[in-house]
């Protein structure tokens, strides 16, 4: 089955769309990658989600709004993947939408919300597409997050040590291969929050680290970003920009007068590194199999590096999944599962009583026609 799998992360910079033929074999899941195309968000869709997003308000109007919006942007996502990367025989979209809120209160997981109507993507391509992943690990009691845990797990398996898969987007979370899955804090959202703030707006993110690269980290500030109560919390635990915002940052430079941007952004930088670092060494790994767009920053992946003596921290694309695309690809392998009946969740990384069937499923041009339904989950995930 040739799927396209949709994923916009907590950065919201762009639409990442990745193609994969996806079959089963027995105990193994067989993936063939087909690539990726990006689509960035245009100026006004991207000020209108920023404005949206924690802790910014939005009025119902403004949400439908952004539904609409976002689900035509995924919509033409999946239109060009279908075209360049399918030959235009894609057979299912897979779309993880656009978070905006993840209500998280006291460590428990109330409930989750993801933009961009799969309507729009399911009229465009004319065909079915599965999304709204996470509401339903919510609903059995798990975190709803991280979903590319069980990818992860089916990948790694078999792998020499205790491998674990990183991946730093706006947010950043692990996978230990015993299934314990967590939000480790901020990948670089604090990061982007601080370079968009000291630059009015014209800087999105720290191009290659080069704000990083030319400060110095200010010692007081990190040991004060460092006491936050989340870094502490038992897993299985998820955070987002509810958390770590901007507001954030500036309540932790409250009282150290002006700083330079670059010493914020290299102590921004700094954090992720160590609280990613903290979390790899919390459950022992070997190895560190790294992907999102985190590990474009080389002074993050550096620090990352320098705070981990021993244990290798590799690019996932040396295994065969590009760090870009890695998270598109495991959505689509989620809405292969779910099309075949199977579960997409892991209860040991997610917290929930019980594995889930993931997603809801919005019919094609044809209607609604499902595989026969698979007889059990498979074990591994073997590349082609």
């Amino acid at each position: 089955m040739r799927v396209i799998g949709l994923m916009s992360g907590t950065s919201y910079d762009a639409i990442d769309a990745a193609a994969a033929e996806l079959d089963l074999d027995g105990d193994s899941l067989l993936l063939k990658p087909l690539g990726m195309v990006s689509e960035p968000y245009d100026d006004a869709l991207r000020r209108a989600l920023a404005a949206a997003l924690p802790p910014g308000t939005a009025t119902p109007g403004e949400v439908c709004r952004l539904d609409t919006r976002i689900g035509r942007a995924f919509a033409a996502a999946a239109v060009r993947a279908d075209r360049e990367l399918c030959g235009g025989r894609a057979e299912l979209v897979a779309s993880h939408g656009q978070t905006v809120y993840h209500w998280v209160d006291e460590g428990r997981v109330h409930g989750t919300l993801q933009l961009g109507q799969p309507a729009w993507i399911a009229e465009a391509t004319g065909l079915p597409v599965v999304a709204d992943f996470r509401a339903r690990d919510i609903a059995a009691g798990g975190q709803g997050a991280p979903l590319v845990s069980l990818v992860d797990l089916l990948w790694l398996r078999g792998r020499p040590g205790r491998p674990v898969a990183l991946n730093v987007g706006g947010i950043a979370n692990l996978t230990a291969p015993d299934g314990t899955a967590f939000d480790t804090g901020p990948g670089c959202a604090l990061i982007d929050a601080a370079a968009r703030g000291f630059s009015g707006g014209a800087l999105a993110y720290d191009t290659d680290g080069a704000l990083a690269a030319r400060g110095r980290v200010h010692g007081p500030l990190l040991d004060r970003l460092l006491r936050e109560p989340y870094y502490a919390r038992p897993a299985p635990k998820t955070t987002g920009k509810e958390l770590f915002h901007l507001d954030h940052l500036r309540d932790a430079l409250a009282g150290f007068g002006t700083l330079p941007a670059e010493d914020v952004v290299a102590t921004l930088t700094l954090l992720t590194a160590r609280t990613v670092a903290d979390a790899v060494r919390s459950v022992g790994a070997t190895e560190v199999i790294a992907s999102g767009g985190g590990t474009r920053n080389p002074v993050l992946m550096s620090m990352l590096s320098g705070l981990l003596p021993g244990v290798p921290v590799r690019a996932s694309d040396e295994l065969g999944l590009p760090a870009d695309a890695k998270e598109a690809y495991a959505f689509a392998v989620l809405g292969f599962l779910t099309v075949h009946g199977l579960p997409g969740t892991e209860p040991a990384s997610t917290g929930a009583r019980h594995p889930s069937v993931l997603g809801s499923v919005t019919p094609g041009r044809d209607g609604l026609r499902l595989p026969p339904p698979a007889s059990r989950r498979p074990t591994r995930l073997l590349l082609e």
